[in-house]
């Protein structure tokens, strides 16, 4: 088995905290979710989850203009710069403060940094391997609180900050002659962001009031606007006194408070994001109010716009939301959200296409394990989602809740069509479906008892008591012909579910059994105990065949409230979920850590521990703790300094004047790291794992297909002719892939023997697989070559059915054209057949009889000359019913 798993995509999680940043083509949308970096693909619908960490959560991202640099910063200040295309770090840099925003300038060449009160120009590092790529250019300062808000004109010569001091302020990027930077007030709260306009003849200023102000340059005591950066000077060479005024000041005229603002000069739109869940839309200057709507019960954090103007994406931390709405159309382009509260149990489909998620909020969520997309929410559920399952057929998923119902939902229709209630209130925290799809069993924690029930009609069947302490797993066995259920009662009991009359199986441990799982072929059985053990039993027998000790394995962290080391603490060295790879030879387990484990099951050995995460901001992800963070009033990373990051009723002042730090009695809430639930796919080519950070996916197949063709030089059409006379189909066809010119690629394609295609697809490269489907698909309906095209068709679906069906939707549309085009062309060739039926069996008829009669007699006429005299496709004419006069033919 193969153990090179490697982290692919993190699902679950759409949206954390900090800023949103669109793509330079406006097609993608970048999200922080914790300390990593989601790509949201709105035009082909894909998510992917760039192959880095930040040390912290991620507060602010910053992309260059064109597209090839991307920083990220946490919630500390450390920054890392990241080759976005490459999908590489380049460069580590702190700027050893909490950086407020980071702004690239137009023209790419410098960003700029708020840090506190002050402001830093940086220039933009390049692609080249430096010792310091970032280099300091100007250090300003003026502002009398922390600053919120960072934008450039357009001509990259000035830029404006907003600072919590109600002010604005304008400063040049180098040094100017007779210029000061300049500050605007006016403002009654703290400003949320300012703008300038495209033609630079005015500045667009907004605070969190809903106060939006206009403001002009012109020289002063002349009421003329003049461009802002064009200084106007008198005729003896000095400059002409300037002022900015405020020309509008305009409400909002809502009650909430303004959360975030953003502005497109090119559309001169002005979108803003209040406490209410509310957006609007207005036009600039004149303030014209185009649009408002209601997207959220929360307070909406973030605010972009993407650079045509048509799409505006919303982030809203509280509910985990990301909504993309195109506003002149008032659709959603992207409108995902992420389970409330903690992730509690996965279940994979069974063609490992689909992930099943249950979490704590009540919520049931179907997401696409190949786009990272969720397509399906189910909120029929009061209470947690404990245990979620698929059918055989994948076509329903059941979940267990703690509301004491067991629900099934048609993935079809998308409806809840089935719920399965207990005679008395109960709670259920495991579920288990047996193969055929016709027997549910759940078990609850609170009567200790397992109820099981029919799908076909509801009802239920059977209750089996026995265990003296709550359910902790159920399981069939893959054959269907047993129950075997675990319980903190010690036990692990096997209950035959269709002859109670059967004595039930014992599996006696020493310590509470807390995950259970089968082996893909039914003949054993483990099981993880409280106090780190993976115990392994004999199905059949029921008797034991080995154990594991993964105590020292699983055990993680030392969490910031713990009075002992991570080595002397007890918590938390136990796996609560099992699960067996497809072939049965190895076994993953997590637990409340950092840490998912992965056993060979033959040696017991340990192949490979994985670290979920790595981010700091998390409990128990750090070995030490550093005694200098620890304070009078407790931890210092729980307490919230500035009262940035909390809520509203949480920013309230009540402190002495004077004082600069926060309220010490505030506290923040610190997630613990930890890992609810792993199952590996069916195809055993991932895994996934629910975690505190969201649903993880682990697999063996990377984004970038290797393609050793491309070591190759000197690709031309000549020498790719040269190949195909030589016999080397293969490389002639891919390397005319690469050239990519379509004549070149269809006459290599056709000099292929048929004889030899199946052969030649055996071993045709995947990276190549769409781009060949893609082809054939084009020329099948203007081509003569049917059988030819049905032979690479059927080859490469045959050959690599695997690859195929892991990328179906990748490869839908594909596939669509390949379809539609052959049941054309069976439609055309079909109705030919239909209309000539007897001119046909005429000539068949005629054929017989000139081969019965002598040579002498007929004068040699062979078929050829039968069929000579007809058309190549036989057709009559679309007025006639297909039938000929004896006449006619014999004419």
């Amino acid at each position: 088995m193969k153990t090179d798993f490697k982290f692919s995509n993190l699902c679950g999680t759409v949206y954390r905290r900090g800023n949103l940043v669109f793509t330079p083509d406006g097609n993608s949308i970048l999200s922080p979710v914790g300390n990593r970096v989601t790509l949201f693909d709105l035009v082909n619908n894909k998510t992917e989850t760039l192959p880095f960490e930040n040390k912290r959560d991620i507060r602010r991202l910053a992309l260059s203009p064109n597209g090839n640099l991307l920083l990220s910063v946490d919630e500390l200040g450390q920054t890392q710069l990241v080759n976005f295309r490459k999908r590489t770090v380049l460069h580590y840099f702190n700027f050893k403060d909490k950086v407020r925003d980071i702004q690239f300038s137009p023209d790419g060449k410098y960003f700029v940094v708020g840090l506190g009160r002050n402001v830093e120009v940086w220039r933009s590092p390049g692609f080249t391997r430096e010792f310091a790529p970032f280099e300091l250019h100007r250090r300003l300062a003026g502002h009398h609180d922390d600053i919120t808000h960072i934008s450039w004109s357009p001509d990259s010569r000035f830029f404006l900050t907003s600072a919590k001091d109600m002010t604005t302020k304008i400063f040049s990027v180098d040094p100017i002659e007779d210029f000061v930077p300049t500050t605007l007030s006016g403002h009654r709260s703290s400003v949320v962001g300012a703008w300038f306009a495209k033609d630079m003849r005015a500045i667009y200023t907004v605070s969190d009031d809903g106060a939006v102000c206009v403001r002009r340059f012109r020289p002063r005591g002349i009421e003329e606007n003049l461009v802002f950066g064009e200084f106007p000077r008198e005729e003896s060479g000095k400059r002409t006194p300037t002022v900015w005024f405020t020309e509008h000041r305009y409400y909002t005229m809502l009650s909430a408070r303004v959360q975030s603002a953003s502005f497109n000069p090119g559309t001169n739109l002005l979108v803003l994001g209040f406490a209410s869940g509310v957006f609007g839309i207005w036009e600039m200057p004149e303030f014209n109010k185009i649009h408002s709507l209601s997207i959220s019960r929360k307070k909406i954090n973030t605010v972009a716009i993407n650079p045509t103007g048509e799409w505006l994406a919303f982030g809203s931390a509280k509910l985990g939301q990301l909504l993309v709405w195109e506003w002149k159309s008032e659709t959603y382009v992207l409108k995902q959200q992420g389970h409330f509260y903690d992730m509690a149990c996965i279940a994979y489909s069974g063609d490992g296409q689909y992930v099943a998620t249950g979490g704590d909020d009540a919520k049931l969520k179907v997401w696409n394990a190949l786009t990272g997309y969720c397509f399906i929410t189910f909120s029929e559920h009061t209470s947690a989602v404990t245990a979620v399952h698929f059918t055989k057929g994948s076509q329903v998923v059941l979940s267990a809740s703690l509301d004491g119902t067991v629900r099934a939902y048609d993935l079809v229709r998308y409806r809840n069509f089935r719920i399965f209630t207990s005679p008395t209130p109960v709670q259920f925290n495991s579920l288990a479906v047996d193969p055929s799809g016709e027997i549910v069993c759940a078990g609850c924690q609170d009567t200790f008892e397992i109820y099981m029930w029919s799908m076909q009609t509801g009802k239920l069947l059977d209750v089996l008591s026995g265990h003296e302490g709550p359910i902790s797993g159920l399981v069939f066995r893959p054959d269907g012909l047993s129950l075997a259920s675990s319980s903190w009662d010690k036990t692990v009991r096997v209950w035959d579910v269709f002859d109670r009359s059967k004595i039930v199986e014992r599996l006696e441990h020493n310590n509470e059994v807390l995950a259970l799982a089968y082996r893909p072929d039914g003949k054993e059985l483990c099981a993880s105990t409280l106090d780190g053990q993976i115990h392994f039993w004999d199905a059949l027998k029921a008797a034991p065949t080995g154990s594991i000790e993964g105590r020292q394995d699983i055990a993680g962290g030392r969490k910031v409230q713990d009075k002992r080391t991570a080595a002397n603490n007890s918590s938390g060295k136990s796996f609560n979920s099992l699960c067996y790879s497809a072939d049965g030879t190895a076994v993953l387990g997590g637990g409340n850590s950092k840490y998912v484990c992965l056993y060979d099951r033959r040696s017991g050995i340990l192949l490979r521990k994985f670290q979920v995460s790595k981010n700091q901001s998390l409990d128990g992800v750090q070995e030490k703790l550093n005694s200098k963070f620890m304070t009078e009033a407790g931890p210092a990373d729980l307490i919230d300094s500035d009262g940035i990051d909390s809520d509203a009723e949480k920013q309230v002042d009540r402190s002495l004047p004077g004082v600069r730090s926060g309220d010490k009695s505030n506290r923040l809430l610190k997630p613990e790291v930890r890992t609810r639930a792993v199952r590996f796919s069916p195809t055993g080519r991932q895994w996934a794992a629910a975690s505190t950070e969201g649903l993880l996916i682990y697999s063996l197949d990377d984004t970038l297909l290797f393609d050793p063709y491309e070591l190759d030089e000197d690709v031309t059409p000549d020498t790719i002719r040269d190949l195909s006379r030589k016999g080397d189909h293969l490389r002639a066809l891919v390397n005319a892939f690469r050239l990519n010119e379509k004549y070149v690629i269809r006459e290599v394609y056709e000099a292929v023997p048929p004889l030899d295609v199946v052969l030649l697809t055996k071993d045709f490269p995947e990276a190549y697989l769409e781009r060949l489907l893609k082809f054939i698909g084009g020329i099948m309906e203007s081509s003569q070559l049917l059988e030819y095209h049905l032979r690479w068709v059927s080859g490469l679906l045959s050959n690599h059915g695997t690859f195929v069906k892991t990328r179906s939707v990748a490869l839908q549309p594909v596939l669509r054209t390949l379809q539609r085009g052959i049941l054309r062309l069976h439609q055309d060739i079909g109705s030919v057949c239909d209309k000539n039926y007897y001119s046909l069996n005429y000539l068949l008829v005629q054929g017989k009889r000139v081969s019965e009669t002598e040579k002498e007699e007929s004068g040699d006429v062979s078929m050829n000359d039968v069929f000579s005299g007809l058309d190549d496709d036989a057709e009559v004419d679309e007025g006639s019913d297909g039938d000929m006069d004896m006449d006619d033919a014999t004419a």
